[in-house]
Parts: structure tokens; C-alpha cells; sequence
């Protein structure tokens, strides 16, 4: 059931869109990859409900030569054969720390994210997870809608 838009929140806080902006900028300039960046934004967007950010990035995605078979198992990624083991451990990571508090970050789990990533990757990863949940929460929260055309 589509909603109608709340709020256009960044037309009403434009410093703090503009700030938010630029922290998601920062996170895309930093040593993660385009790709992995996005199947990450993807998988915490669906665990968030984010329509309007699940579109965005699979689309981006699609614009960046993904296969749509693939992208249509992001969700399932453990039974699914299309993503390495370094995508495997950012997908695994990003929904412990997206669950926060129903999840445990436990050493076991952080040594295995560290098995794929450098401390650098980690922290970066940590940032993304933190950008695109705030997308979704404002994104969901002002119900701002999918375009209809992408």
C-alpha cells in the first residue's frame, strides 16, 4: 500500500540533508568498493522496509552491470551462490549491527569479518551501515515515495 509523503524533510532541514549528504559521500570516497557498497545498502534497506532506498540501489546496482538474478537473492545471500566470501562477510555483518539489540556482534563474528577485511574496511563498513540506516529511518519516517520511473 503506497503512502503520501509526510514531509519534504530535505527541503526543511537542508544543513542537516546537506551534512548527511556529505557523510554518505565520504562513506562512497573511502576503500570500499562500489559493488560491495551497494549490496550493502540493499540488504540493510530491506531489513530497514526502505522501498524508496531498496530501489535506489538496486537500480544502482542494474546501472552497474549487477545481474538482476543475482540482486533478487540478496535477501537469501546464504543460500545463494552469487556473492564471495568478502561479500558474504559484509552481508553477515551489516545485519548483526543492523539488528542492534536483537543480535550479538560477538568476537567470533568480528573475527570473521576481520578474516575478509582490513581495520580500515571495518570502520568504513561500520559508516556505511550507520549512513544508509539513516537514510532508511527518514526515508520511511517521512515516507518518501519511490519515483515512478527510475
Amino acid at each position: 500500500m503506497a503512502h503520501a509523503p509526510r514531509l519534504p524533510y530535505f527541503n526543511l532541514a537542508p544543513k542537516a540533508f546537506k551534512g548527511l549528504l556529505d557523510f554518505s559521500n565520504s562513506v562512497h570516497a573511502g576503500p570500499l568498493d562500489r559493488r560491495l557498497l551497494d549490496l550493502v545498502f540493499l540488504r540493510v534497506s530491506q531489513i530497514n522496509g526502505c522501498g524508496f532506498c531498496i530501489d535506489m540501489h538496486w537500480s544502482d546496482l542494474i546501472k552497474n552491470d549487477a545481474d538482476p538474478r543475482h540482486l533478487n537473492t540478496v535477501a537469501g545471500w546464504r543460500e545463494s551462490p552469487f556473492f564471495s566470501e568478502r561479500e558474504r562477510a559484509a552481508l553477515r555483518w551489516a545485519e548483526i549491527i543492523t539488528n542492534t539489540p536483537n543480535s550479538d556482534a560477538s568476537d567470533a563474528e568480528f573475527a570473521a569479518l576481520k578474516a575478509q577485511f582490513s581495520d580500515e574496511e571495518i570502520a568504513q563498513l561500520g559508516f556505511a551501515i550507520s549512513a544508509i540506516t539513516a537514510w532508511n529511518l527518514l526515508n520511511v519516517g517521512f515516507r518518501n515515495p519511490i519515483p515512478e520511473k527510475a
